[in-house]
């Protein structure tokens, strides 16, 4: 009987955490490192026939090289309305306009800078293994609840609740793998 209530609460647990892991890396991507990347330019919103469009449904967005990003519009007309929406996003980049292209050259950053983003990069997987374990609370929670109410035993709600510890050990690890190679690809200059 606890199998059905436990296994379950393990597995919505595991999710969630699995959710904030994905949100933490799609966060990292926008942290800008000393390369190129497109997710950079994510954010940019485009107008395009009187609405706003994200940039990747009007261009297609590469990196030629490690320190550009370039930009090319489906549709020539739209190469001002692409520059102005980088320079209106405030993303510290400084779109080149060539007439067929925008390419967005990325300056090196200062040690300083290089220090800063992995001060933020912390930050981040902090508030992300904070969240995995507020996740944790939550199930363990449950878990009391379900003993309280007589669905578990002592012994089931125990086992359960050393397996959400564990769980939670494995994704905070996963976490700070992330963000050691987030750190390192940071400083590597």
């Amino acid at each position: 009987m606890s199998k059905l209530i436990v296994d379950p609460l393990i597995q919505k647990l595991v999710q969630a955490m699995d959710k904030t892991i994905q949100s933490l890396k799609s966060d990292l991507a926008k942290v800008r490192t000393g390369r190129a990347s497109a997710a950079l330019v994510d954010p940019v919103q485009v107008e395009y026939y009187g609405s706003n469009v994200p940039l990747s449904q009007v261009a297609n967005v590469t990196t030629p090289d490690a320190r550009t990003i370039q930009i090319a519009p489906w549709e020539n007309s739209l190469l001002g309305a692409i520059e102005r929406a980088i320079h209106g996003a405030n993303l510290g980049l400084t779109p080149q306009n060539d007439g067929k292209v925008v390419r967005i050259p990325l300056p090196p950053m200062t040690e300083e800078r290089r220090k800063d983003l992995v001060k933020l990069i912390k930050k981040m997987g902090e508030d992300a293994k904070v969240a995995c374990r507020t996740h944790r609370r939550e199930a363990n929670d449950e878990v009391k609840r379900h003993e309280k109410s007589r669905a578990v035993t002592e012994d089931e709600s125990k086992k359960a609740q050393e397996q959400v510890q564990k769980k939670t050990d494995e994704k905070v690890a996963e976490i700070d793998k992330v963000i050691a190679g987030k750190e390192k690809e940071v400083l590597t200059v």
